[in-house]
């Protein structure tokens, strides 16, 4: 006869809790994909997490190609530097798919600003040119390296991070995300070029600099587009 085993009640709730939602945290940025395919259907009508699939019978092959990260970028801008996105915005083809790619080209002295991507990992590889990598942590941490071509580097999701031009020319490399848009958050431009202002007050005090300054910085991104 089989002996029934009880739990004391502290180590049930334990083991339940293990089962019902460790496996909700575990999972990627994006769900996973439910069909072979979901094109996704930007000009669609309904708002969801994500793109609605296109119907099947409007899928074309060139959904799943995609040839903006052959051009080269322009960097005649404030940081010298410029980021091709190859999202499901521009490549609806990665609808469902978890996953994306960047390219970001960079002048001589250019930098891809302080910035943060909410929803994605981001792993890198070197290009061309050599890049200073860093990222910090939120214990105040910075790790970074001087990589050359062919060399890689890795973001944890959601932390501070940078890449700087520290070559004699051009630098270039491809990023790619966990998702199929982790979406971006510049810090400069999102902290001095918000929609409406954020207060001078709260800059003033934030960063312990005078309204002069928060002047002078506002002037010099107001050019940047984003």
């Amino acid at each position: 006869m089989a002996t029934m085993i009880t739990l004391p009640r502290p180590a049930f709730f334990t083991i339940l809790f293990l089962i019902v939602l460790l496996p909700s945290a575990c999972r990627c940025a994006d769900p996973d994909p439910l069909q072979d395919l979901c094109v996704a259907d930007l000009n669609a009508s309904i708002s969801v997490n994500g793109f609605p699939c296109k119907p099947l019978h409007e899928v074309k092959s060139d959904d799943f190609f995609y040839d903006g990260l052959s051009k080269e970028g322009n960097t005649t801008n404030v940081f010298g530097s410029s980021v091709n996105s190859g999202d499901v915005r521009v490549f609806p083809g990665l609808n469902t798919h978890g996953l994306s790619v960047n390219r970001v080209d960079f002048a001589t002295g250019g930098i891809n600003p302080p910035h943060i991507h909410p929803r994605a990992s981001e792993t890198g590889v070197v290009i061309e040119g050599k890049l200073l990598v860093g990222f910090v942590t939120t214990g105040h941490v910075l790790h970074s390296k001087v990589l050359k071509a062919g060399e890689m580097f890795v973001i944890p999701r959601g932390l501070v991070h940078f890449q700087l031009n520290v070559g004699k020319g051009k630098a270039l490399f491809l990023a790619a995300f966990n998702s199929q848009e982790p979406g971006i958050v510049i810090l400069p431009t999102t902290l001095f070029e918000s929609k409406p202002s954020i207060p001078n007050a709260v800059l003033t005090k934030a960063f312990q600099i005078d309204e002069k300054v928060i002047s002078d910085i506002r002037s010099k991104l107001s050019s940047y587009a984003i």
